[in-house]
């Protein structure tokens, strides 16, 4: 740590304390009870028959962008700090506002704000923020949020009463609650007659340089005139007030700041305490000029003013906040003007659903220790489903991204780029726009369990051995429910999902020591025998005390945003398209342009091979064919404007393939389409499932695409533990069988090493998109099971490594932290296995595995995934498909494209209608139009298709 970060943090000790006992618990805390503040914001909003507002200060009486903040020329020698400098003059923004957060007539008993701008430079400013009450009638954060959810919504002296002495007491307690209403009766019961004759105190401390905490006021400057007695049946009367007294004079006030003098006169913690020991010092003057605020100009600054967000850390180090209602502004500030100006969202929960969840879901956990939720009857398995879906997002979603705690000084915020408003990023910045690093490039990825990390049993048992007894392919099993285009599918979408950053080769490396007796290994082509496999580490992400790497950045986005196929940046992204700005993808003779490797320009090329390539090729195709149509559809749309439109459609297209195609045809259940499709379209329209939604999760009588962004427990990312549960190379079949459509005649066969890298764009130049598609159809993809892992994938060549694909897998998942099998098993909430036989009733694989392994809580995760017995219908474990139930509605949920802002104004409604009507059938047919005979009727583009039988003619025999 820096030596000035050490001596702030000293400095802070002498006078604060962290509510948890770190700064860190402390934020989150906070975080929770600014998510409380956003649902006390559409209560008030309610109650006004609006729109969401500001949680407090709601109405401004004034706002004015020309006042001056001038420093005294005899400021104290041990107050001149940064800004405040003797004659300094600075232009400031100043509000003067009512206290509550509905907008009420200005006679309404009420406390009187005061937010103040000040002007520095163009990356310097200072928000001073004061109410007319010396103190507040909370001690900390916690009380001040429990007050306002008291009084959230409350219009009527009936509703006010209610929450003051029936809500309020509950949450804090009666004493507490005393307290608190007796602060308050005593603020509102002054009557106010003038905002230029109130005093405005900031009630929490903030730090004044070496000077140490400071409190400071706002009162009016010596000669102001008292307001002449007010129309109190006006509901403006502070407006028109203040107006005429701007229109015959300035108003002033004296900036005045109070000193520390001990914790016991003075507290720093406490906001309730009046400093009344603490002499008052002017430092300043703040001038609001004489002038006409009626004027349009002046209305214009004032709508202005109110569209701005103040937050008292907007300032400098120097002038950092203190104490926790302070330290909590920074996060209840900024979510609630996040919430106000669209761009953050909270979805509140029923009470019905408050009160009868949590019941029904004991008891389905209670019911599941008997009966898994697969054998239930069709309506409870959704129920069970969704209760599960509830556990999972409460407890097992881990926020992982290093955050500020405690909180920093910070300028004001520049507004996120209009332009991102309606078009993705490329690096995936700003897909929440109330925080715009969240699931960017280089975003850590988040867990689903605590991370276990143990480097002494890094090779314990070794990986090689295991790959050997339990992975090696010892003959090839086929899914017969899927085809090859379905493993296909599944890489071309991890690559726009996930990736971990690896190490240069000769950079920091892995070393695998090889078993006893076994062969040799070659490293690199060419080289060596060795004992040992070594492979490129990856790069991990520092953490503070030099703690070990468990921590990684993806080096996509984590947003479903297409970055296979555009790119993960702006200059990837412009290389791929059509020269001059053209809105399309480049394309020659309807097939990517080919690089200097050998491999297609594209948005992500690692692991390259046949089926990919017609994967990319197939959407860039669909990128081209939807610019075509915004085209024609609306002449006057910009190639820029074309091209974003067509990558928002394409993307969600995609995302829609996985969710109510892929998916359902690798877990190909009822229950499982049903969910899936209920998480796209909404549920059924029948009366029982509506009803048991309204009754326990009435968020999901929708469809995700019409609902609000949720994040649920933690900021969105995906995470170490979805990597794991993704890794099914199993799927890859060793060798593939490639024919013509029209007659089935065989073209050739070639081994997986014949379509990889280089090789594989030739090939499918030469068989043709529509044979290749065919030819994948047809064929199945292996099962994702022990023993059947793909013999290519165990010695391929990859930046100038040899890798054994399996061995990586396995020493990846025990170095990234992820638990052991029957630790992530218990971890998502399944009963642990307490012998080897309760994992497997193969009589071979459970004699690999007491080999292998001294005890069932060493069995690596994806061998434990591989080996369980899955639910009938289930490509993989019911232990994966937890995960699955979790990140799969997660992904939707969270992001904006796929939910607020999945609308006609930002995709069009041509774009819309193609996402709505499309799917991999209508995809594969616009550019494959001759194929309509063969895909299959019933079911998804991913099943089976029909075999064209080649006669001996040499025609076809259907």
């Amino acid at each position: 740590m820096a030596q000035g970060e050490q001596r702030e943090q000293q400095h802070d000790q002498q006078y604060e304390r962290y509510q948890g006992g770190s700064p860190e618990a402390e934020r989150l805390v906070f975080e929770r009870l600014a998510k409380e503040l956003m649902e006390v914001q559409i209560r008030n909003g309610r109650a006004a028959g609006g729109g969401v507002s500001r949680a407090f200060h709601a109405k401004a009486p004034l706002a004015v962008e020309n006042a001056r903040l001038r420093f005294h020329d005899d400021l104290p020698a041990d107050l001149r700090v940064g800004f405040a400098r003797p004659g300094a003059e600075y232009p400031a923004i100043v509000r003067l506002s009512n206290a509550s957060g509905i907008r009420q007539g200005d006679g309404s008993p009420d406390l009187r704000g005061a937010a103040v701008r000040v002007r520095v430079t163009e990356r310097e400013s200072h928000d001073l923020l004061a109410t007319s009450h010396p103190v507040s009638h909370a001690r900390d954060a916690r009380e001040f949020v429990a007050f306002a959810r008291a009084m959230a919504g409350a219009r009527t002296p009936l509703q006010k009463a209610f929450g003051l002495f029936v809500k309020l007491p509950l949450a804090v307690g009666l004493v507490t609650a005393n307290r608190m209403r007796r602060t308050v009766r005593a603020a509102t019961r002054h009557t106010v007659t003038s905002l230029a004759a109130e005093t405005y105190f900031s009630r929490g401390a903030v730090l004044w340089g070496a000077a140490g905490p400071v409190r400071y006021l706002l009162r009016p400057a010596p000669g102001t005139a008292p307001a002449l007695p007010p129309d109190r049946k006006d509901p403006d009367f502070l407006h028109r007030e203040i107006a005429q007294r701007l229109a015959r004079t300035d108003v002033v006030f004296e900036l005045c700041v109070q000193r520390f003098v001990d914790e016991r006169r003075t507290p720093v913690e406490d906001a309730s305490v009046e400093w009344a020991h603490a002499p008052v010092v002017p430092v300043a003057r703040l001038t609001v000029p004489s002038q006409d605020v009626d004027e349009a100009r002046a209305r214009a600054a004032a709508e202005r003013i109110d569209a701005l967000s103040f937050n008292p850390w907007y300032t400098t180090d120097e002038f950092r906040p203190l104490g926790n209602i302070n330290r909590a502004r920074k996060a209840a500030y900024r979510a609630s003007s996040a919430h106000r100006q669209g761009l953050a969202f909270v979805t509140p929960e029923p009470l019905r659903n408050r009160l009868l969840a949590p019941p029904a879901s004991a008891a389905f956990g209670l019911l599941n220790r008997y009966v898994p939720w697969h054998r239930l009857p069709l309506p409870l398995s959704l129920l069970n489903l969704v209760f599960l879906r509830r556990t999972l997002r409460r407890r097992n979603l881990i926020d992982t991204e290093p955050r500020e705690a405690p909180p920093k000084a910070q300028p004001v915020p520049e507004p996120p780029p209009e332009r991102l408003r309606t078009e993705r990023s490329y690096d995936g910045t700003y897909g929440d726009l109330s925080d715009p690093r969240m699931g960017a490039v280089g975003a850590t990825f988040g867990r689903n369990l605590k991370p276990d990390y143990r480097p002494g049993l890094f090779d314990t048992p070794n990986p090689v051995t295991v790959s050997r007894a339990l992975l090696d392919r010892d003959r090839f099993l086929p899914a017969t429910s899927l085809n090859v285009l379905a493993a296909a599918w599944i890489q071309f979408q991890v690559h726009d999902w996930v990736n971990h950053r690896r190490h240069a080769p000769g950079g920091p490396s892995v070393e695998v020591p090889l078993p006893p007796g076994g062969a040799p290994w070659h490293n690199t082509p060419g080289g060596p025998a060795e004992r040992v496999m070594r492979f490129a580490d990856n790069v991990g992400v520092e953490v503070p005390g030099g703690r070990p790497p468990v921590l990684f950045g993806n080096t996509v986005s984590h947003w479903w945003d297409g970055s296979e196929v555009y790119g993960g940046d702006e200059r990837t992204a412009r290389l791929l398209r059509e020269p001059d700005g053209g809105a399309g993808l480049r394309l020659e003779d309807g097939h990517l342009p080919v690089g200097p490797q050998g491999i297609p320009l594209t948005g992500f090329q690692d692991n390259w091979w046949m089926g990919l390539s017609a994967m990319h090729t197939l959407f860039a195709r669909e990128h081209n064919a939807v610019c075509e149509a915004l085209r024609a559809e609306y002449p006057s749309m910009g190639e820029e404007r074309v091209h974003q439109t067509a990558r928002l459609v394409v993307s969600a297209l995609i995302a829609k393939i996985h969710t109510v195609e892929w998916t359902p045809a690798i877990l190909a259940t009822e229950a499982i389409d049903l969910a899936l499709r209920t998480n796209w379209q909404g549920p059924p329209r029948n009366w029982l499932d509506q009803l048991g939604l309204w009754l326990f999760e009435a968020h999901s009588l929708k469809g995700i695409p019409r609902t609000l962004p949720d994040h649920h427990a933690a900021p969105y990312s995906l995470t170490e533990d979805f990597v794991t549960v993704y890794r099914m190379h199993p799927l890859i079949p060793d060798d593939f069988e490639l024919c013509e459509h029209h007659f089935g005649q065989r073209l050739e066969t070639v081994e997986l090493a014949d379509i990889q890298g280089g090789a594989a764009e030739p090939r499918i130049r030469k068989t043709g998109l529509a044979n290749t598609l065919y030819s994948f159809g047809i064929a199945h993809p292996g099962a994702i099971t022990l023993h059947n892992f793909p013999r290519a994938l165990q010695h391929f060549e990859r930046d100038g490594e040899i890798i054994d694909l399996s061995v990586v897998d396995l020493v990846r998942t025990r170095r990234r932290g992820v638990p052991r099998y029957n630790d992530f098993r218990a971890g998502l909430h399944r009963r642990r296995i307490r012998s080897f036989e309760e994992l497997t009733e193969n009589a071979e694989t459970l004699t690999r595995l007491k080999e292998v392994y001294r005890s069932v809580d060493e069995i690596d995760t994806v061998v434990g995934l591989f080996a369980e017995n899955p639910p009938t219908g289930f490509g993989f474990s019911d232990t994966a498909f937890r995960v699955f139930v979790l990140m799969a509605s997660r992904r939707l949920q969270s992001d904006r494209f796929l939910t607020v802002d999945y609308r006609p104004e930002v995709y069009t409604p041509l774009g819309i209608d193609w996402v709505e009507k499309g799917g991999m059938k209508s995809v594969i047919l616009r550019h494959c139009p001759e194929l309509a005979a063969l895909l299959p009727r019933d079911a998804s583009a991913f099943a089976p298709w029909r075999t064209v039988r080649p006669t001996a003619d040499g025609g076809s025999d259907d």
